[in-house]
């Protein structure tokens, strides 16, 4: 009883009542979350397979992410968890626009958190992969398992059409899936349905890009990057990368 009762006390003390506060706490961690399982799936590629070729590891994590972010705060904040989409409800009218740069912050905050728990999480791979040196190119790279980088063919402008491309898909069919005056998704399996969109456009658009279609998911770990000590390279429209 008197635990019961000091659990309820702490509950109350720390039980956050300012609504935009509990939104970008639940933004930011809804970000964490997608971001941490993407990174980790890419992360897998050095740590069991030594290769950078086993792409569907790295789109299954990016599909489940998205559906586990949107579980973890979609009631909460929306889990927009990308800048572009939140840019996409503000011009329809169902997002305030002075809580956008808001939204874009906590996003990139909650990825850069999450690329620095990968980094924990795989810290002894990436230095035995990268034999001591963290670079963006070559075959000891492991840059790619932070950030997305274009193949070795890609102009800039055919890397900025792909993704104008890529997320116009991926914001369409989502304000698909949200109109109630559309075919409707059977409620709670929304995020599964959008983990299904995103698998797909990575599997048919990903060859390009890596198809990030989120600049908080390519912006946070660029930075955790260039901070931890691949340098001002990660900055840089790299290709060739071995």
């Amino acid at each position: 009883m008197g635990t019961t009762s000091f659990l309820t006390r702490a509950q109350g003390l720390l039980r956050i009542r300012n609504q935009l506060v509990r939104e970008c706490l639940g933004e930011v961690l809804a970000t964490f979350v997608m971001m941490t399982i993407t990174l980790a799936s890419a992360a897998q590629k050095i740590a069991f397979f030594e290769t950078k070729g086993n792409l569907i590891t790295s789109y299954l994590g990016g599909a489940l992410g998205v559906m586990a972010g949107i579980y973890t705060a979609g009631g909460i904040s929306g889990a927009h968890m990308n800048p572009a989409f939140s840019l996409a409800m503000c011009l329809i009218e169902q997002f305030p626009w002075w809580k956008f740069p808001i939204f874009v912050v906590v996003q990139i905050l909650g990825s850069f958190i999450a690329s620095g728990a990968v980094y924990i999480l795989y810290y002894d791979a990436i230095w035995h992969h990268s034999n001591g040196t963290l670079t963006v190119t070559g075959p000891q790279e492991t840059a790619s398992i932070f950030a997305t980088y274009p193949a070795d063919f890609v102009s800039i402008g055919n890397g900025f059409l792909d993704q104008v491309i890529g997320t116009g898909v991926l914001i369409i069919v989502v304000m698909g899936i949200m109109d109630p005056r559309n075919k409707p998704v059977p409620k709670g399996l929304e995020p599964v349905v959008v983990a299904l969109l995103v698998l797909s456009i990575e599997c048919s658009m990903g060859a390009n890009c890596g198809c990030p279609l989120n600049p908080a998911r390519d912006i946070g770990p660029r930075v955790f990057t260039y901070l931890a000590g691949w340098g001002p390279e990660v900055f840089r429209w790299v290709k060739g990368r071995g």
